[in-house]
């Protein structure tokens, strides 16, 4: 990842987490969260917000 240029925090439906670079279009299966930033502000963001690594469908079949 670049240092020079903006990110975005995207989540999937599984509610897995990643940083895009704010210029690239959102690839499939992905949404932008909302987040933007530098590479540091959107990776901590992403630290404070997931906070349960397990998939989406791994919580449910176990009950969370």
């Amino acid at each position: 990842m670049r240092d020079d240029i903006a990110y975005q925090v995207l989540v999937n439906d599984e509610g897995q987490y990643s940083l895009w670079p704010a210029h690239q279009d959102v690839p499939a299966g992905w949404r932008a969260e909302g987040t933007t930033g530098t590479k540091d502000e959107c990776s901590a963001h992403v630290d404070e917000v997931w906070t349960d690594m397990r998939p989406a469908s791994l919580r449910a079949a176990m009950g969370d």
